[in-house]
């Protein structure tokens, strides 16, 4: 029975998107944190974040469980057959459920409210939009959100800057596309493969990569890390998406993707600051 028990705790594990899951649950408690929020504050934050994650999550493997079976996914615990959908359905809807509360606390009305729009509209990509062309579209409303979600649980309650709500939605849509393609060739071969399917490989990476330079500029036009600094970051982050582009190989620019992601979330966080206002 422990045995089984065990299967079970990591399929779940491995169902809830880890990675995903924890990067957001960590960028989102580290804004609270840089700005100002009491540890009690980050906490509850947290701990909304991880819960509305793991429902996204979950619902997306339940959801896909057939197409997974189709595609013969043997990375899905689903396919394994070490948990059910309807197991997954379950605890999705747990999680939403805790959610709730946890938001409403954290954020206030407005950035609870904020914060479950953000994950209504992720679960909206896994029902419908994930196999459409505007596939792109709740990453844009979820991650742009998550600004006003910070901002709306401090005291004062205040709205975020625009700036900073349009750079951490360029960022979502980036992080879309560049998630899209390792799953690009199974996604298409079931008609699944949103709207990296229809820009191809190679022009899903060259869009990522410009939309995450995008929130670069955006971020470092709005924060004072002074001119030596952006100028530097501006044209080390020009210098490899060019070399890149100049690689026959598209996995070197998906590394300049990733590396592109990893500025752009750490000048979001050091953004953080100014929510205080």
């Amino acid at each position: 029975m422990s045995g089984h028990v065990g299967v079970q705790l990591k399929a779940l594990a491995q169902a809830c998107h880890p990675g995903p899951t924890a990067v957001v649950t960590v960028v989102i408690s580290t804004m609270a944190l840089a700005a100002g929020r009491p540890i009690a504050g980050v906490v509850v934050t947290g701990f909304a974040a991880l819960t509305g994650q793991l429902s996204v999550g979950w619902s997306n493997d339940a959801y896909d469980a057939n197409r997974d079976q189709q595609a013969a996914r043997q990375d899905k615990p689903t396919v394994r057959g070490h948990i059910t959908s309807a197991q997954l359905w379950m605890f999705a809807v747990a999680a939403l459920v805790a959610c709730v509360p946890l938001s409403l606390v954290a954020g206030g009305l407005r950035g609870g409210a904020a914060h479950l729009i953000a994950v209504a509209s992720a679960w909206t990509y896994n029902l419908y939009f994930k196999t459409t062309r505007l596939s792109w579209l709740p990453y844009a409303i979820s991650f742009g959100l998550i600004p006003a979600f910070v901002t709306y649980g401090l005291t004062p309650s205040h709205a975020p800057a625009l700036w900073l709500s349009a750079a951490a939605a360029v960022m979502g849509v980036g992080a879309h596309l560049a998630n899209a393609l390792p799953d690009l060739e199974s996604d298409e071969a079931i008609g699944t493969g949103g709207i990296a399917s229809t820009l191809g490989r190679h022009n899903t990476a060259v869009v990522s990569a410009t939309l995450m330079f995008m929130a670069i500029a955006l971020l470092i036009a709005n924060i004072h890390v002074g001119v030596a600094v952006s100028s530097a970051v501006i044209l080390l982050a020009l210098v490899s998406i060019a070399a890149a582009l100049r690689s026959p190989s598209d996995a070197v620019l998906f590394r300049v993707i990733m590396g592109l992601a990893v500025v752009a979330v750490a000048l979001l966080l050091f953004s953080s600051a100014s929510l205080a206002g």
